[in-house]
């Protein structure tokens, strides 16, 4: 499945019934565990908040057939190692999963960011026993740094960090990997 097969739309008010779709102990084990329902509705919530202040965004992915989503993708503000930086993260519902659905969906996540004037790294934390979100890092040009401990639901898990640029070399222009 390619990018024009799958689009991104813009968190609302709709997509809760998407975000309690997704808080399955498939989905949500390697982030912590299942939530409550009202720890999905404040995280519905902090969804919303995000574009508001300006501090992110989550979207719904959808493909062909399929406007309700099938999985949700988005950056936020985080810190990494005492700088400013973003975190992102995503899932798709089991069903879609094999066809390439995360990996052009993280990519259009991260062109979004960059329309939106986001510069900052964006970075994310798969399990190190996630081969598949290690692997949509990968196809989605995230670098590897290493392995990081990571504070999840008030656990801690290991995982690899890898990181995305979106601010550009001088002279580079958008798709141009000299210099990078």
């Amino acid at each position: 499945m390619s990018e024009d097969h799958v689009e991104l739309h813009p968190w609302s008010e709709g997509d809760l019934d998407l975000l309690r779709r997704a808080n399955t102990p498939e989905l949500m084990d390697w982030v912590g565990g299942v939530e409550t329902d009202e720890q999905v509705q404040a995280r519905h919530e902090r969804y919303l908040r995000l574009a508001r202040e300006g501090r992110g965004q989550q979207f719904r992915i959808t493909i062909a057939g399929h406007p309700e989503g099938v999985g949700i993708v988005g950056y936020w503000q985080h810190e990494w190692r005492g700088a400013p930086a973003l975190e992102s993260g995503w899932s798709v519902e089991s069903a879609y999963r094999g066809r390439g659905i995360a990996p052009a969906a993280v990519r259009l996540m991260l062109e979004a960011a960059r329309s939106a004037g986001e510069t900052l790294p964006v970075h994310a934390y798969p399990s190190i026993d996630n081969p598949a979100s290690n692997a949509v890092c990968r196809k989605a040009g995230f670098t590897l740094l290493g392995e990081e401990d990571f504070e999840v639901g008030g656990g801690v898990l290991r995982t690899n960090d890898w990181v995305a640029e979106l601010a550009h070399a001088p002279g580079q222009q958008p798709g141009d990997d000299r210099g990078a």
